[in-house]
Order: C-alpha cells, then structure tokens, then sequence
C-alpha cells in the first residue's frame, strides 16, 4: 500500500468516526439528555467527555491526511475551481471543528457547564440547533466530497 492509499484510508476511518460522533450526539444523545430533564446535563456531560476526548485524535488525524493527499498529489488548484467546492469545504469544516474542540471549549467549557446548571433545557435546546446545523453542513460536505472524488460534481 502506498502512502497516499494509507492516508485516504485513514482520511476516510477519521471523517467517520468524527461526523458519526457528531451524528450520534445530534440525533440520539442530545434529545435523550433534553428528555431526562435536568440530570441529562449530566448525561450528556458524561457521554460528551469521552467522544471529546476521541475527537481530539480523529479531527487532527483527518486534517493532517487531507493535507498530505493535498500535498502528495499536488491539488492545491483544486481550492480555486467551484467544481471543488467540497474541497474548500472540508477545510472550512475542520477549521470550525478543530476551534470548537480545541479553543473555545477549553475556554468557554465552564461557563457554558455553569449557565447548564441555572437553565438546562435552554443550554440542551440550543446545543442541539447547533449540532443540527454542523450535522448538516457535515453531512452536505460528506455527500459533495464522496461525489465528487468519483467524479460526480454537485453544483
């Protein structure tokens, strides 16, 4: 196996256990811990720590084997075309993923867990709007970049 096959399976292996976290926590965990009441902050802190803790390796693993298949095969042309949009994408994605995770939990995380324990249906509700939206945008550039690696572009 050649460094580039390695790197796309390991692309692939990253990108689905990070957006199939993210879909696991959108669709099942997050409406769970809202239908608990006020203990499924806790729920949801509970499960959420330890995907956080799995994210920290699979969203670093998936930008660093994007890059070297960017670097290897010399596409860096690819961000300019609107055919790659998918490309741009996938950089934009994990760029918001890797602040989340790595910036703005570690500083905002204790604000966020305190405003949970005076209005935990507000801080669960809006949690969920925002995973939803990630979800989608996450989703939407699966679809256009599976697509369009096998030369189908969505435009």
């Amino acid at each position: 196996m050649d460094d580039v096959t390695l790197a796309r399976a390991l692309h692939v292996l990253a990108i689905v256990h990070w957006i199939g976290g993210v879909s696991l926590v959108t669709l099942v965990i997050l409406p769970l811990a809202r239908a608990v009441g006020p203990e499924g902050v806790a729920l949801f802190e509970r499960i959420e720590h330890r995907f956080a803790t799995q994210v920290r390796l699979s969203i670093p693993l998936a930008g660093l084997t994007g890059f070297w298949i960017t670097w290897r095969l010399d596409l860096w042309d690819r961000f300019a075309d609107p055919a790659f949009w998918w490309m741009t994408a996938m950089v934009a994605l994990w760029v918001l993923f890797m602040t989340v995770v790595f910036v703005v939990e570690p500083l905002l995380g204790h604000r966020i867990a305190r405003a949970a324990r005076w209005a935990p249906e507000a801080v669960l509700s809006r949690a969920l709007r925002l995973h939803l939206v990630l979800l989608l945008v996450s989703a939407l550039t699966v679809l256009g970049g599976t697509a369009g690696a096998h030369g189908y572009f969505l435009l």
